[in-house]
């Protein structure tokens, strides 16, 4: 935090000073062109009179070639008395005026700078909401609001990552720390034994490092928005994927239906990818052995839609939207021998980096489909 200090007048006083020296220069111009105005209209209206005649004004004789001299000095002396007073006035209230409308302007402002000074990390979820005409403050406080709501998401983001990475990564390193210490105890240890402790740590380890690599994605797929917007066809993106997941459904026996029409959209492809990849990788992981597979693309004038429909355990509708909570499979809580727990939970976030929504819904006998919505052509057009 910087401790630099800054000194001076402040913006509101800065405001009434300028405020007052401009009411002031045009004051002054215009007393100045009255006092003007005043003496040569004075002048040039006094009457033609005898030579040598003399005449009395304010008590004093005064020779009447002299008369409008004198009435117009005597007018402008009056024009500047009461100008003075004008003037005095005119700026008193210029000032007033400038102090009382710039408070009530820069109130918002004042808003601003004391909300920011409460804030931190527990308390982003304060907004200023600001009511009033819509001028530039309220956009201000607008634009304001906007950074504290990615601010929110970003924490929210960091505390999910800390939270579920610190909770998560107990386990594979529990189970390296349990290995590691049965191993070290058994003095008799022979080397298929250590090959075993090997195998068991490299396991381990190859888990913990899936996790971390989902974990990052979720966080980075929550917190920021896009880096890259490229034209993608879902349609081949499914072909690449199904060439990964392909060895794995063979051997379980899966019957898998393409229906994969051409289906453009607008994204990061490396999200997109992943959005493919984790629907089709727990269609076939969660699946039932001799079970099936259906996976469809379409297009449409504003949404291109994917469908990945599969067989399996029964799903309870009422808790189909917890599918979508980090390391929750069907409202059982913790991750399973393979993969993280986190695929749906990063289709959810990828999806809606996008401007895109996702449904997921029970499948009759068993199973679960997943529809992703994701637009046609980018945002405005």
């Amino acid at each position: 935090m910087s401790d630099r200090r800054r000194y001076g007048p402040g913006l509101r006083l800065r405001i009434t000073l300028a405020t007052v020296g401009i009411v002031a220069v045009v004051s002054a111009l215009l007393l100045w062109l009255g006092w003007w105005l005043v003496g040569a209209v004075v002048k040039g209206s006094v009457p033609l009179l005898p030579e040598g005649a003399r005449v009395v004004v304010d008590g004093v004789s005064v020779d009447a070639a002299l008369l409008g001299d004198v009435l117009r000095d005597h007018a402008r002396a009056q024009v500047l008395g009461a100008g003075a007073i004008a003037f005095a006035l005119v700026l008193a209230t210029g000032a007033i005026l400038a102090w009382t409308l710039t408070g009530g302007v820069l109130r918002p402002l004042r808003e601003v700078t004391a909300t920011a000074r409460r804030l931190s990390a527990e308390s982003l979820g304060e907004r200023l909401g600001l009511d009033g005409p819509r001028d530039e403050v309220a956009e201000l406080a607008d634009t304001f609001d906007g950074m504290l709501d990615r601010l929110q998401a970003a924490f929210d983001a960091q505390r999910r990552f800390v939270a579920n990475a610190s909770h998560e990564l107990r386990t594979p390193l529990s189970v390296i720390r349990t290995e590691l210490d049965v191993t070290l105890a058994d003095a008799d240890a022979d080397a298929d034994e250590l090959r075993r402790m090997a195998e068991v740590v490299r396991t381990a380890t190859l888990r913990a490092e899936q996790l971390v690599t989902a974990l990052l994605l979720l966080a980075r797929t929550e917190g920021t928005g896009l880096a890259v917007r490229e034209p993608v066809d879902l349609a081949v993106v499914v072909s690449g994927v199904w060439r990964a997941s392909r060895a794995e459904a063979d051997l379980r026996g899966l019957g898998v239906v393409f229906h994969t029409a051409p289906a453009p959209t607008i994204g990061d492809p490396a999200l997109l990818e992943r959005i493919v990849g984790n629907l089709v990788e727990n269609a076939v992981r969660h699946n039932v052995d001799g079970g099936w597979l259906d996976i469809r693309t379409e297009s449409g004038p504003r949404w291109t839609v994917l469908r990945v429909s599969s067989s399996g355990p029964p799903v309870d509708a009422e808790r189909v939207a917890e599918l979508f909570e980090p390391f929750r499979r069907g409202g059982v809580d913790r991750t399973a021998r393979s993969g993280t727990g986190l695929g749906l939970s990063i289709v959810r976030a990828a999806v809606g980096a996008h401007g895109g929504q996702v449904l997921a819904e029970p499948v009759c006998g068993g199973g679960l489909a997943v529809t992703v919505h994701l637009p046609s052509q980018p945002e405005g057009q």
